[in-house]
């Protein structure tokens, strides 16, 4: 065997080891073994994403060499190295960015704990992204779980627990639901790995036996990984989460974990269940409604949002429209433009959470109205954020206008379902440029009262060279996927192809 093909048990490893040896270690020691690791984790995802382009296919690598039912599976492809990519950069420039941020939060003594819980995220997206077993994949989740709610609550301020508490009963709630899906699949077809699941679900779909069964079990598993998402009517928990956590907690919460969770999903349709069986069974028309509404809700509630951060937090439920309408299409276009827009919101949505919190933590502005004029005490911060904003938007060059561009190309030839989601796209790109753009003309305005020389200017804990790496590197990658978006969308087609 390659020794290439070792890389994905070795990234999700250590992730985990480095939880484990950072909780050993002090404040200093863990912040930058935590930055090594997933600066390790991001090469060794990066040989394994050009190794699996240039050879093709994919392959299975049997844990302890046992190969299943004694032994657990894990497989990768170009789809699963591109998005551990994706997982493993953000996290690592979310780190490296809001380095500061975590010290002026969290106290010393804790601070080892945060990086835990960031390596402990990690590794469980990292091993949701590879399983090649359902039963693994619902442990990492609730590993998954439980860092979220460590992550959101660890400013341990009043507010921050009761959103931690409120994240924990709801995605426990979807964990649940994900939990009885994979139990009555096992029931119905007596195997947990994903390509036995998916050769015995085939006679029995085809003999017209247990269809009812069958399509409460994609029911209940899509259910459940939506609701931990943060698809609309469950994004309750969205706002608070992503508004009151710290600037890294946002980020990696935005970013990367409810995305970890659609990965999840798309990994049960296509490679579990089967693409077929799924259309068959309508939960892609229902997919597409609630993506459809989801687009069109989120935005209203954005433009009406007073708070700065909680505005960048109800824009996620928009974008988590945008892909579960392109999922609902059912169409492998409609599925490109999908996991396209997982790449593009994520490096977009982490770029806003990390720039913006200059303004909304640095000089304690949380309104929308008091961040007039901050672009000229922020120049930097505030041209990194116009970018994420006109990203979201859909501006062309930039990645998020690629990603709309995508999914207006799939709906076409889709009948009523063509003029739907192309309306949606409009009306919720229009919303888009009210609330965002408004805020990039607020920052710009020329402030009333211009701090005099003498005035301390107000404490920014996002300032230094850590930060402006980070943050220039995801305005640099927003850019270069906007700009040359074949080649991602080439290894997103390739990917899927050997997917299923």
């Amino acid at each position: 065997m390659d020794f290439i093909k070792n890389f994905p048990f070795f990234s999700i490893m250590l992730c985990m080891f480095c939880a484990i040896i950072t909780s050993c270690l002090g404040r200093k020691a863990a912040k930058y073994l935590t930055r090594i690791v997933l600066a390790a984790v991001v090469g060794l995802s990066a040989a394994l994403l050009v190794y699996t382009y240039i050879n093709g296919g994919s392959f299975v690598y049997y844990m302890g060499h046992f190969p299943a039912p004694w032994g657990n599976e894990i497989r990768a492809g170009c789809l699963e190295a591109i998005f551990a990519l994706f997982v493993s950069a953000v996290a690592f420039l979310s780190v490296v960015a809001g380095g500061k941020a975590v010290e002026y939060d969290v106290e010393d003594k804790k601070e080892n704990l945060f990086y835990i819980l960031v390596c402990l995220m990690v590794s469980s997206l990292l091993a949701m992204c590879y399983t090649n077993d359902l039963f693994t994949g619902y442990v990492f989740i609730e590993i998954n779980t439980i860092a979220g709610c460590g992550l959101i609550m660890v400013r341990q301020i009043g507010k921050s627990v009761v959103t931690a508490i409120r994240y924990m009963v709801i995605s426990l709630l979807g964990s649940g639901l994900f939990l009885i899906g994979v139990t009555l699949l096992y029931s119905l077809t007596g195997h947990l790995l994903m390509s036995n699941i998916k050769e015995s679900l085939l006679p029995v779909f085809e003999s017209g036996d247990y269809r009812v069964q069958l399509t409460i079990v994609i029911g209940l598993m899509t259910v459940g990984l939506s609701v931990k998402s943060g698809l609309f009517p469950f994004h309750l928990w969205i706002p608070d989460a992503y508004g009151q956590s710290n600037v890294v907690s946002s980020s990696l919460l935005s970013s990367t974990v409810s995305k970890g969770y659609i990965f999840l999903l798309i990994k049960i349709y296509v490679r579990t269940i089967g693409f077929d069986v799924i259309e068959k069974s309508g939960v892609f028309n229902i997919c597409f409604v609630f993506g459809v509404v989801a687009m069109v809700f989120g935005s209203l509630i954005a433009l009406r949002e007073k708070s700065f951060r909680r505005m960048i937090a109800y824009s996620s439920i928009a974008q988590i429209g945008y892909i579960f309408m392109g999922i609902g299409l059912g169409t492998k276009e409609g599925l490109v433009a999908a996991v396209f827009h997982i790449f593009a919101h994520g490096i977009t949505k982490s770029l806003l959470f990390l720039s913006s919190s200059a303004f909304t933590e640095g000089s304690h502005t949380k309104s929308i109205h008091e961040i007039k004029g901050l672009a000229y005490e922020h120049k930097f911060s505030s041209f990194c954020y116009s970018v994420g904003a006109f990203s979201i938007v859909g501006f062309p060059l930039l990645s998020g206008f690629v990603s709309k561009l995508l999914l207006g190309g799939a709906a076409i030839g889709q009948g009523l379902m063509q003029w739907i989601a192309l309306l949606a796209l409009a009306v919720s790109t229009i919303l888009n440029a009210i609330y965002f753009l408004r805020t990039v003309i607020y920052l710009y305005i020329p402030p009333e009262q211009p701090l005099k020389a003498e005035e301390p200017k107000p404490y920014s804990s996002m300032r230094g060279f850590s930060y402006a790496f980070g943050v220039t590197v995801l305005v640099l990658v927003n850019f270069l996927v906007g700009l040359a978006s074949g080649p991602v969308i080439n290894i997103i087609n390739k990917g899927l192809e050997f997917f299923s």
